[in-house]
């Protein structure tokens, strides 16, 4: 049985009215694309079938490729126009249905979530569910085009940057962009730890990628996130071990036909917003197919004793008011603080691969789909 899913496309008249507007008609983009295997790079925009694994980047929305948005907000008239042959290229009823939402003007007016406030008296478990109902009324992006460029390298303090504009511009989202956007909502939470744990499936043949933003509070476990099914993204905070979560994740994709193969388990993230650290992304890499539930057990209580050591470690301090302006661009030096998280202090997979001998990989994120 095929994993797909309809969902929502937003559209408008113009790209400053699609920046601003979120109407909705119903889709279903998880249909084969006529041009696998189609590269093509424009001036704000980018789009490619396919990326080397370690590169961290899987441009890949259920098998069929998906564009970034790489010129900001409100969309350039270029990337709005890709956008829509996007669309009818990998849509069944293709061209007549750009046609039938692009004529449209009578669009009614679409309510924007607003970002969550907390009392103090208001309990961890009830924040978090709070803030991921605001992930989950912001909708899952099913347009093809990804609004909001993540670069992984990027350092922490460049990444919330992003997660304001999300929350200003109230458009829908993907799943790592949710993870970004569920670190800054969580920032002013200093008894929630965040890492990130990300997924890699196969079904039918092909390989799936997803993230969510996992959490630690209170000696339980949960996640925020988004996804096209339901029991891939949240999980409330109630599993006693990083064991139990994981495994809860396995058996809801088994129930969608999917074989979980490896995860990724990262670092605690900084509750610092200007912090230019690095998100570690992967600390710990396990080969789930291969291990017994026994062995991924004792893996994943080592990982759980490493995240612990590491709230000891006192982060790098922030920049300073003349550097502030700098950090953000991905752009600098070997040097620079954002360059020095150390592979020293990652501890190996139970399997690793032999490393590569290229560069260093400047990877975006994995953009994943069930």
């Amino acid at each position: 049985m095929p994993v797909s899913c309809c969902g929502t496309l937003h559209h408008g008249s113009s790209p400053r009215r699609m920046a601003h507007s979120r109407t909705a008609a119903g889709t279903c983009l998880t249909q084969p694309c006529p041009s696998a295997g189609l590269k093509i790079s424009l001036e704000g925009v980018e789009e490619r079938d396919e990326e080397p694994e370690d590169e961290g980047e899987d441009l890949r929305d259920g098998g069929v490729p998906f564009i970034i948005n790489r010129g900001g907000l409100p969309v350039n008239e270029e990337t709005w126009e890709q956008m829509w042959r996007h669309v009818a290229r990998i849509h069944p009823d293709g061209e007549q249905l750009a046609r039938r939402i692009r004529g449209t003007r009578d669009l009614p007016k679409i309510p924007v979530p607003s970002v969550p406030t907390f009392q103090p008296s208001i309990s961890i478990a009830h924040r978090l569910e709070a803030i991921q109902k605001y992930i989950r009324d912001l909708q899952y992006n099913h347009t093809g085009t990804q609004f909001f460029e993540i670069k992984k390298s990027r350092p922490l303090t460049a990444l919330m940057d992003i997660a304001k504009e999300m929350t200003r511009e109230s458009l829908p989202i993907k799943c790592l962009e949710a993870v970004i956007l569920g670190i800054y909502l969580t920032n002013s939470m200093p008894s929630v730890e965040r890492f990130p744990l990300s997924f890699k499936t196969q079904f039918s043949g092909s390989h799936f990628r997803h993230i969510v933003l996992g959490v630690h509070s209170g000696g339980r476990f949960g996640a925020l996130g988004i996804s096209r099914r339901q029991d891939l993204m949240y999980k409330s905070l109630q599993y006693k071990t990083l064991s139990d979560l994981l495994l809860d994740f396995q058996e809801a994709y088994r129930g969608h036909w999917h074989t979980l193969c490896r995860v990724r388990i990262g670092h605690y993230v900084s509750h610092d917003p200007h912090s230019v650290e690095q998100i570690e992304w992967k600390h710990s890499v396990l080969d789930v197919d291969k291990l017994t539930r026994e062995e991924l057990r004792k893996e994943l209580e080592r990982h759980t004793r490493d995240m612990r050591l590491k709230i000891g470690k006192a982060a790098p301090p922030s920049p300073s008011k003349d550097r502030k302006k700098d950090v953000g661009s991905p752009l600098r030096n070997p040097g620079s603080p954002m360059r020095k998280n150390s592979q020293s202090d990652r501890r190996p997979s139970v399997e690793k691969r032999p490393a590569s001998a290229g560069p260093a990989a400047d990877v975006n994120g994995y953009q994943i789909r069930v």
